[in-house]
């Protein structure tokens, strides 16, 4: 398997992010992946970057961005003041899909939240989503809960 490295995301890294995250039927009809970089997208970017508790990471091979994850780290008073690990936008490069990325991508990513001292490591699919369903059960994940979103 070709070497594979995690690490923060960087400004430059932003216009292959998006590509990755408009990169499937999902994601083309909610991202706007365009000649020219939204500024959302920046601004999400800069937000991400300042706030201690956030970490864009890319997955990188050859020099090139083949794979991204958010992690956002927790606080909370429940289950006796458990950090949480929330893992987010998930993407893998359509043409190195299958060949064990993704795995890596989420081992590297339950590590981080070990090493922040998270007692709790969750995401969340798209029901729309069945093989990454299978993907993410087949790594330890449960679908213990139910979620609900409200778009506003």
């Amino acid at each position: 398997m070709a070497s594979m490295l995690m690490r923060q995301a960087t400004a430059a890294d932003l216009p292959v992010i998006v590509a990755l995250l408009a990169d499937d039927p999902l994601g083309r009809e909610r991202e706007y992946a365009g000649p020219q970089l939204d500024p959302r997208y920046t601004a999400a970017f800069d937000a991400i970057e300042r706030d201690p508790n956030q970490f864009l990471a890319v997955a990188e091979q050859d020099g090139a961005v083949i794979g991204v994850l958010q992690l956002s780290f927790i606080p909370g008073l429940t289950r006796g003041g458990t950090w949480r690990g929330q893992i987010e936008g998930v993407r893998v490069a359509s043409d190195t899909r299958g060949g064990g990325i993704g795995r890596r991508m989420l081992e590297w990513a339950v590590a981080q939240c070990r090493e922040r001292g998270c007692g709790l490591v969750q995401l969340t699919s798209d029901k729309q989503r069945p093989d990454a369903h299978r993907f993410y059960e087949g790594l330890g994940f449960q679908a213990s809960h139910e979620g609900y979103k409200l778009g506003l």
